[in-house]
């Protein structure tokens, strides 16, 4: 096979041995007339010519298998292999590097492979062995228009590895006492389906008989209860829901707080208010975290994290909202406090994350009406 010029993100060996699925051999090399820069509005790089410029890299000689995997990944972003000449050991010698398409990005300012992989690397190879999975299932361009879900179930992954709880009771071990025996990714597309065959260490110290389970993997997601203090009213949301519709629900509009998923690299937050924004135009003041939690740990892969939102509520801040390209059709609704208590009550409010902070509201709603 023919050796191929890594100038970008592959050089950043982790996700080089993720993606090609094992270690490469690795010469230095030169690209001239060439620099490299960053994408505008992107995390990822693109090669400009320049006279007076080189690039430093590598040159790998991958063999087929490591090739296709790389060439696959490579086209979920638009790139593919173009002839080059390189120099290796002072001498020109012809290569191919992967490169975008042209005029898929202008340059904006110098792009560092240090400083990507401080902000991105552990995101992206985490992210890069599922895009190998889904090689499986799918074309390159199907997998790189939902590579943001990835992206941010790789977020949501690394989120968990990093979460320290204060264990103040409990016996379980930690995860290195589970023994994965066989995992297979049946189904992979927006959402993934995993099934695992897993041994564990039992609370008697004995091992545990096979277990064969599914996990329904989501990426992380926020929810926001929006509260007016002075008003003394809370807004919330109504949309069709697949989950009740499919679980029978002969109604399967749901009351809801805001909710919408964790994009990687941001922190939860600022999703809270990003998506409070888009599903109700709504700008927040001070947000007042609810819970961090699992919504339901036996089957799904998610973690949530549910805040109060301190909002200005007038009369006409109702109306339809929500995201058209991402098929939503959202319906704002004002309700009293003693209604949504009343509501409560009654269980007109089958909503999990709503549930959890509509009671948190209650215990603290007379500090926030105090502070307002």
């Amino acid at each position: 096979m023919g050796a191929v010029f890594l100038f970008g993100t592959l050089c950043h060996l982790p996700l080089l041995r993720a993606v090609a699925g094992s270690d490469l051999d690795r010469r230095k090399a030169l690209l001239p007339r060439t620099r490299v820069m960053q994408a505008a509005g992107e995390n990822w790089p693109l090669l400009v010519q320049d006279g007076a410029a080189q690039i430093e890299g590598i040159l790998i000689d991958p063999d087929p298998e490591a090739l296709a995997r790389l060439d696959f990944y490579e086209a979920c972003f638009g790139s593919a292999r173009q002839p080059a000449t390189v120099v290796l050991d002072g001498v020109d010698t012809p290569a191919e590097i992967w490169a975008p398409r042209a005029g898929q990005a202008a340059p904006a300012g110098p792009w560092d492979l240090a400083g990507w992989a401080r902000d991105w690397g552990d995101l992206a190879v985490v992210a890069a062995r599922e895009v190998m999975v889904q090689r499986a299932h799918a074309t390159p361009q199907e997998v790189g228009a939902r590579y943001w879900m990835i992206a941010a179930r790789a977020q949501s992954w690394l989120s968990a590895q990093a979460w320290q709880r204060p264990d103040l009771i409990g016996q379980g071990p930690g995860r290195d006492t589970v023994d994965v025996v066989a995992q297979r990714v049946p189904y992979a597309k927006f959402f993934t389906v995993e099934e695992l065959a897993i041994r564990h260490r039992q609370f008697d110290g004995t091992p545990s008989p096979l277990h064969e389970r599914a996990v329904f993997r989501v990426a992380d997601a926020v929810t926001v209860l929006p509260y007016d203090p002075g008003r003394d009213r809370i807004l919330l949301v109504e949309q069709l829901r697949l989950g009740a519709f499919a679980h029978g629900d002969p109604r399967p509009w749901l009351l809801e707080p805001v909710a919408g998923m964790i994009d990687a690299g941001e922190p939860p937050e600022a999703a809270a208010r990003r998506e409070t924004l888009e599903e109700a135009g709504l700008t927040l003041g001070a947000l007042h975290p609810v819970a961090r939690y699992y919504p339901s740990p036996g089957g799904i892969a998610q973690v949530m994290t549910s805040y109060i939102g301190i909002a200005d509520l007038p009369d006409d801040v109702t109306g339809i909202g929500g995201h058209l390209s991402e098929g939503e059709d959202i319906l704002s609704h004002l309700v009293p406090y003693d209604l949504a208590v009343r509501m409560l009550a009654q269980g007109d409010m089958a909503n999990a994350p709503l549930v959890l902070s509509m009671q948190w509201l209650m215990m603290n709603r007379d500090r926030l009406r105090e502070n307002a």
